[in-house]
């Protein structure tokens, strides 16, 4: 008894109640959510430790799509990025004889592993985009591409037998603008708005070191400014409420140097103080890539990897996918049937299948006495029409009888005059004239 008065009170106080089994579970209602903090050990603590093995048994894969003209640095910073030479030497320097005349797309991956978390790394570079004199629809091949990875993506996922379904989709597209110091062109603009729904797009300004401090905070309010007039949207880090406050001002301090400057360079250069870093060496002095005073690329890289990597992820596929998908299917006629997954009830199932029914024999009911009262209308007009006919043909035949007997009464009367003046009173039949039938 005891022990049974102990459960009744832990239930209590929990806010767990059971009711008797001969009651019928009541109406729903709206569910309460008590929220405690447990004084005892139960273990779903645990559950950030089982995704983190899981994680780290799986990996993780990461597809970057670099896009700009040539020349503005695209492989040296995801070099830079990764921290290790992914293009080759014949790729990283290609002649500009041999440079592509239209938009090409190519595909290179590298398996990196740092601290035991293995990263499949797939760069989608877009050579020959804005080389050309004319860059009419040199977007087209790019847009159709991450058009092409959806449809793969939900291809795979529409199959009836479905394992592993590998991921190509875009998960983030850096855009690379050309450091003028003006604004942004039509072609980024165009381009921009063509791919920003798309995908979670990351505007950088390449080769930053060619600008002073103040030309690139200048030439950073003006890409705002045309980015917010022509609705652009670009990618930004989701602030929640449990974080603490030390990350919420590294959230709004990274948003607020969107557009990266972001230098890059993998050559180990020494600085005035004797220090080995990855720069670029000038004879006014040393760029330090890693260095926050000097570039963006550590916020770059904090954006893409170190602390939103997954949130891109999430937003490709919660997001910009779900949204393609139901623009894709919707377009294909399919829409959704919010009863698919109603509960089923038979009795409710054969009353309006009943209902269905009734309604089909009234249409056929219908549908027959319209037939019906065609037919006999339609036969109604052909007896009236048959009536009229016999009608005037029997008009027709009285008409010519009455005139043979009305002939016939003449002729009569001609042979009654005849015998009376002849004296013996010997019928002569009279000459004829004429020959024929009554005439």
């Amino acid at each position: 008894m005891a022990t049974e008065h102990s459960a009744h009170a832990s239930k209590e106080s929990l806010g767990i109640t059971s009711a008797p089994l001969s009651e019928k579970p009541a109406p729903a209602r709206e569910v309460k959510v008590i929220r405690r903090k447990l004084n005892g050990y139960v273990g779903f603590a645990n559950l950030p430790k089982q995704w983190h093995r899981k994680s780290i048994r799986r990996g993780f894969n990461l597809n970057v799509m670099v896009v700009g003209e040539s020349g503005l640095g695209k492989s040296t910073l995801m070099n830079t990025l990764f921290n290790r030479n992914l293009y080759s030497a014949s790729s990283a320097a290609i002649p500009a004889t041999e440079k592509p005349s239209a938009v090409e797309i190519e595909s290179l991956s590298a398996d990196i592993e740092e601290n035991g978390v293995r990263l499949h790394l797939t760069i989608i570079d877009t050579p020959g985009f804005g080389d050309a004199i004319n860059n009419t629809d040199s977007w087209t091949s790019i847009v159709s591409d991450i058009n092409n990875r959806f449809d793969t993506y939900l291809e795979a996922e529409s199959k009836v037998t479905r394992n592993t379904i590998a991921d190509t989709r875009v998960h983030a597209l850096i855009y690379f603008i050309e450091p003028t110091g003006h604004s942004l062109k039509p072609l980024d603009i165009t381009f921009m708005k063509q791919v920003h729904g798309k995908v979670n797009l990351v505007p950088v300004i390449a080769k930053s070191d060619t600008m002073t401090e103040e030309e690139i905070v200048e030439f950073k309010q003006r890409i705002n400014d045309d980015i917010i007039t022509h609705n652009i949207n670009i990618f930004k880090p989701a602030q929640f409420e449990n974080d603490d406050d030390d990350t919420i001002l590294s959230t709004q301090d990274l948003i607020a140097k969107i557009p990266f400057a972001v230098v890059g360079s993998t050559t180990a250069v020494t600085t005035a103080d004797d220090r080995q870093v990855r720069g670029r060496s000038y004879p006014w002095g040393v760029i330090e890539v890693d260095n926050e005073e000097h570039c963006d690329f550590v916020r770059l890289r904090d954006l893409l990897v170190r602390n939103f990597l997954e949130e891109l992820r999430e937003r490709t596929g919660n997001v910009l996918y779900e949204n393609y998908r139901t623009e894709k299917l919707k377009k294909m006629g399919i829409d959704q049937d919010n009863s698919v997954f109603r509960e089923f009830d038979p009795n409710l199932k054969q009353e309006e299948e009943k209902v269905l029914h009734e309604a089909k024999l009234a249409k056929m009911e219908a549908e027959m006495k319209t037939v019906f009262q065609q037919k006999v209308s339609e036969k109604e007009k052909k007896l009236q029409m048959s009536e009229s006919e016999l009608f005037a043909r029997h008009k027709e035949m009285k008409d010519k009888l009455l005139k043979q007997v009305k002939v016939l009464e003449e002729k009569k009367s001609q042979l009654e005059k005849s015998k009376t003046t002849t004296g013996d009173g010997s019928l002569q039949p009279a000459q004829k004239t004429r020959k024929g039938f009554l005439r």
